[in-house]
């Protein structure tokens, strides 16, 4: 351990002893996995006893910050030569050498429970989602670090990719009954059987169709079920009614994720990577058996086109959906915006997809500076397909289902999987989803963000 890194922490006031003890855990050059667990272990724990003579986040004096700061950056750095030599051996401990799937929102904890410290324990995640956002040590970087090296991995990234696209562990409990009643009510969504149609509706009025981490398995499900569905040939996406008072009594297509829950501490790192390698990477590839990983060359899932109703607007993770929709159907007085800047984060999968719809300087002003898109205008009709009064919203969806389904479903699957060859093969999204894994986690616990989100939402002053 070099004195650059032990200087911050003598500055900041913690023991000599302790200090030395951490200094003697210094870890060495990468050898056999074994050794390595033991010796890195000890260094991340190590760590956790160092940031325990520092007072709480909020209280810190600025040499108190720096000495977090420099704990942090070493402990990450030896976290990303340890996976950079053994993530595939980790992988496979955890996995039964691939050949047992595990979820990635499991699979973050039993790093964690194989290599202590490697990743955040359960109880730690815990306790810091207590939390204000901006007052967490962020130790769901860990997560983001380990995930992003599994992706990096092509075969260890094929495989946790796979394991999101097979049905949700819920999904199974409630086919019978959608099979029988051609309707289930989630709570935050609802899926109901029309004609040919499985019509899934975001719901959670209170928040304008927001996402958050209590709405994530509802949607899955719902999607799982119209999309695994054999009475149904088509799928649309919908939102449902609102109680906002501009709103109230209108269907809002959504508002993205909830940002009064992010500024509160509300939103887990794991939602994002949940929500981006399962359902909304679903709606694009459909859903996966457990024999085949659904890649367009060796293997197939189940899937079915899908269309989106957009009424009112979709904002940042509303519009990120319609980038993986068959069929865009939009209200004349609808709107989409991607307000990444605004919120300091990175717009799930928009940055690989929106530049194939609008090219890449309007996805650049959508993403980086805002652009609204009316999606009654040249450039929205770039992702919208169609436009209808929004007073005829019901009769135009019909017509489109009518539409679409009329030459059989068949030929309208393996539409989608030549589209998808060229645009977005298995490869490309698993490469980009290891940059977003990393990426994303800095992020989400970056200053800019609380400081955005205080600037531009007034979080501060909105109640949970």
């Amino acid at each position: 351990m070099n004195e650059e890194t032990l200087a911050p922490l003598r500055a900041a006031g913690i023991p000599d002893a302790a200090i030395a003890a951490y200094a003697a855990r210094s870890p060495k050059a990468p050898a056999d996995f074994a050794g390595d667990a033991v010796q890195n272990s000890a260094l991340w724990q190590a760590s956790l006893a160092l940031l325990g003579h520092l007072p709480a986040k909020p209280q810190r004096s600025p040499a108190q910050r720096a000495a977090a700061a420099a704990i942090g950056e070493a402990a990450r750095a030896a976290r990303e030569a340890f996976l950079t030599a053994h993530v595939e051996t980790v992988y496979d401990h955890l996995t039964a050498g691939k050949t047992r799937f595990v979820r990635l929102e499991n699979l973050m904890y039993e790093a964690g429970a194989l290599v202590p410290g490697l990743t955040p324990s359960r109880a730690a995640v815990a306790a810091e989602s207590a939390l204000l956002q901006g007052h967490k040590e962020g130790f769901e970087i860990d997560q983001g670090i380990f995930l992003a090296h599994a992706l990096a991995n092509r075969e260890c990234g094929r495989h946790l990719l796979h394991a999101m696209l097979l049905p949700h562990p819920r999904s199974a409990e409630h086919m019978e009954k959608y099979a029988r009643d051609g309707r289930l009510d989630l709570g935050a969504a609802t899926i109901e059987r029309k004609g040919k149609a499985s019509f899934v509706s975001i719901v959670n009025p209170a928040a304008l169709n927001a996402e958050d981490d209590g709405t994530l398995d509802a949607t899955e499900i719902c999607v799982d079920l119209a999309t695994l569905d054999p009475q149904s040939d088509i799928a649309v996406l919908r939102g449902g009614l609102v109680d906002h008072p501009k709103y109230r009594g209108r269907r809002v297509f959504g508002s993205g994720i909830n940002l009064t829950h992010l500024y509160h501490g509300k939103i887990s790192y794991s939602f994002y990577m949940r929500r981006d390698a399962g359902f909304v990477h679903k709606l694009l590839r459909g859903v996966a058996g457990p024999a085949a990983l659904p890649d367009d060359f060796t293997g197939f899932g189940t899937e079915k086109p899908w269309i989106a109703a957009v009424e009112a607007f979709a904002v940042g993770g509303h519009c990120q959906l319609l980038l993986t929709m068959d069929y865009v159907l939009a209200a004349d007085d609808a709107f989409m915006t991607l307000p990444a800047r605004k919120e300091g984060i990175i717009p799930g999968a928009a940055n690989l997809r929106l530049p194939r719809f609008v090219g890449d300087r309007i996805a650049r002003q959508a993403i980086q500076y805002e652009r609204k898109l009316v999606c009654d205008s040249p450039e929205g009709r770039l992702i919208c397909d169609e436009i209808a009064p929004a007073r005829d919203m019901d009769a135009a969806i019909a017509r489109v289902i009518d539409g679409l389904t009329n030459a059989g479903a068949v030929s309208a699957v393996s539409n989608r999987r030549a589209f998808r060859v060229g645009q977005e093969p298995l490869e490309m999204f698993r490469q980009y989803m290891a940059v977003y894994a990393r990426e994303q986690a800095y992020c989400h616990f970056s200053p800019a963000l609380i400081a955005n989100l205080e600037r531009n939402w007034n979080a501060q002053n909105r109640k949970v």
